[in-house]
């Protein structure tokens, strides 16, 4: 039995399971390939139901119709945050981090770039604010992910991120992210 538990969380399998996509719970929007699947992988393991509430929420919300704010779906947990804004010159964002959640971030209308680099290779601008659950940070950008409403992104703790980039001309974006707990 222990070999098979084993097998079971092979680079293969981890590949099969994101791949197959059913995680999803038939959310038509597309992973950006910035996600970590084996993360993704441990993290819908160890909370399935969270995640699955979460993607869930995603795949049966008139999403467009979202008024901006709060949604709460699992109190502290799990809730969504609508915004809309005007998008961003690269000056007037930063990286940030977090440490109690995942963020999924959606655009629901609009465009965007969302800068992405691994925490390690960031340095503390300013203190973590554990209200907020929020770590501003310095360095460079590593790679930048075109979001759109066809496609999501998925942020760990271990995932620097720098949202709300202009691509090209600046954009009006409608925005949800999905807060999942996972401390």
């Amino acid at each position: 039995m222990e070999n098979r538990k084993q097998a079971m969380h092979t680079p293969e399998h981890v590949k099969e399971w994101f791949n197959k996509g059913e995680w999803k719970m038939g959310w038509a929007a597309m992973p950006d390939a910035s996600i970590n699947p084996t993360e993704l992988y441990n993290q819908v393991h160890l909370n399935p139901e969270r995640w699955a509430q979460a993607f869930r929420f995603l795949a049966t919300t008139d999403l467009a119709a979202l008024p901006k704010g709060r949604h709460e779906l699992d109190g502290t947990n799990l809730y969504a945050s609508v915004d809309e804004y005007l998008s961003r010159e690269p000056e007037d964002c930063r990286l940030e981090a977090h440490r109690k959640y995942a963020d999924i971030q959606y655009v629901i209308s609009g465009q965007e770039q969302i800068g992405i680099t691994p925490l390690a290779e960031t340095v503390e601008a300013t203190p973590y604010h554990p209200d907020n659950d929020i770590l501003f940070l310095d360095g460079e950008v590593g790679h930048y992910g075109q979001a759109t409403p066809a496609r999501f992104f998925v942020f760990f703790p271990n995932d620097a991120h720098m949202p709300c980039l202009k691509s090209g001309e600046r954009s009006n974006v409608k925005k949800v992210v999905v807060k999942v707990r996972i401390g």
